[in-house]
Parts: C-alpha cells; structure tokens; sequence
C-alpha cells in the first residue's frame, strides 16, 4: 500500500510506503517535520481535512486540528 504524503509547509507531495505510517518525517523539499497518521487514522485526517478546506495543523502527539 502506498500513502500519499503532503507537506503542511511547502506543499510538496510524494508517495510513501505505508511503514512511515505513524511516523515523523522530514520533507525532502523545505525541510520541516510532520507526522504521517495511522492507517486506521486516515479516514478520521480525510475528514477534517475536506471540513477545514484551508489549513490543518497535527501536533507532535498526532492530534489534527483544523
């Protein structure tokens, strides 16, 4: 399975492999940390992500706000 991941500051996207699922990653890009949600916490990031429809932010303990 492969997950594609956005950064939450440059925009840049890539696929990844579903193992940095629930992992901190750094963007290739611009360089900045974020967390790639659980596979069973995809749907749950989906949907605050169409109601936010601008802006999201996860914290370091992966909680989403938006």
């Amino acid at each position: 399975m492969r997950i594609i991941a956005q950064c939450p500051g440059c925009g840049n996207r890539w696929l990844l492999d579903s193992g940095v699922a629930d992992r901190r990653i750094k963007c290739l890009k611009c360089h900045r940390l974020f967390k790639v949600p659980k596979l069973d916490e995809v749907p749950k990031a989906v949907k605050v992500i169409k109601r936010a429809k601008g802006t999201i932010y996860v914290d370091e303990a992966g909680k989403i706000y938006g």
